[in-house]
């Protein structure tokens, strides 16, 4: 399968970490978000009590995973990282919360994912600091508890309709991080461009913000690409000329749609009639998983109206159609 300038994986080149902001006063958008976590923080340390736990959620690529450091850097903690899909059995979560120290941040990315049998583990865990577990085997088993430090648990999901009320009752801060404005993006990608010492004229970083989806993570990666081609067949910097002849090169069109976007959208339009047309028929018709398809090429078709969902499944809109037309593609 095609590599893709836009996927689910986190950007990595350059020490990802140089151009991830630390704290919040470095983290740009999500203003309702950040501002109201710094205050719960705040209000953490003047208790000198562990902060609540935190869920995060959105589509991906919006900076959860980023805020979850940024939260442990301001608590002046350390932060230990795991993901749902990870924690296969009890024990594997009972390493993890064991060696957490007082106030320690664990952050668990995709937490929807994780076994039900685990997800009953943590609510004692996340309530009373209690870990529940039995040891043995069959015919020989036996209760341990063990008691855990205070500690706080950021979990981030694409998917917070998949969590479990039970598990989701127990966050005491839930956030939802929204897609970016331009002028946002833009901003993102000045600070890249300082941070990587590599120079972007404005109307260049306005144009890679128009094409970014809105989502930080996609902006700083294209922006490496164009670098690249700005330094190999460019004068060193990036101006609005190279920027779109490297986006052309990439194939990202002017809505930030790539070709597996686009193919969804020609297989929707032309292979079923436009729709309606369930979720795993379009899948395999574009060789995509269909985890793909719902957490990273649908959510941003869906917000700028280039499909629509029904009960009876996906419908393209008229926006779609003339787009295609636009760029002629049959």
């Amino acid at each position: 399968m095609e590599e893709r300038i836009i996927d689910k994986e986190e950007i990595i080149g350059d020490n990802d970490n140089n151009i991830r902001p630390q704290y919040i006063s470095e983290y740009i958008g999500q203003n309702e978000v950040k501002e109201n976590i710094k205050i719960f923080i705040d209000a953490a340390r003047m208790r000198n009590e562990s902060l609540d736990h935190v869920l995060l959620y959105g589509p991906p690529g919006l900076g959860k995973t980023t805020l979850a450091h940024i939260i442990a850097n301001e608590l002046g903690t350390n932060i230990k990282t795991t993901t749902g899909p990870s924690i296969e059995k009890s024990g594997d979560l009972a390493a993890i919360l064991s060696s957490l120290e007082p106030g320690d941040v664990l952050f668990i990315d995709e937490i929807h994912r994780i076994p039900k049998v685990i997800e009953e583990i943590l609510y004692p865990a996340m309530e009373d600091f209690e870990l529940d577990i039995v040891v043995g085997t069959e015919g020989n088993t036996r209760n341990i508890k063990i008691d855990l430090p205070p500690f706080t648990l950021v979990g981030a999901t694409t998917r917070s309709g998949d969590l479990s009320s039970p598990l989701r009752d127990r966050f005491g801060i839930v956030s939802k991080l929204n897609y970016y404005s331009e002028e946002e993006l833009t901003e993102i990608i000045k600070r890249t461009s300082r941070i990587l010492n590599f120079k972007i004229d404005d109307d260049a970083a306005q144009e890679l913000a128009k094409r970014s989806r809105k989502t930080p993570r996609i902006a700083n990666r294209l922006f490496k690409r164009v670098r690249d081609f700005a330094s190999v067949i460019g004068n060193g910097e990036i101006d609005l000329d190279i920027t779109k002849d490297a986006l052309k090169r990439l194939k990202v069109d002017k809505y930030g749609l790539d070709q597996i976007d686009l193919e969804y959208l020609t297989s929707l339009i032309n292979k079923f009639n436009g729709g309606p047309v369930g979720v795993e028929t379009i899948s395999a018709s574009i060789g995509e998983e269909v985890t793909t398809v719902l957490d990273v090429i649908e959510p941003y078709l869906l917000q700028e109206g280039f499909i629509k969902r029904t009960p009876r499944g996906r419908m393209a809109t008229e926006k779609s159609i003339n787009h295609l037309k636009e760029m002629k593609i049959d």
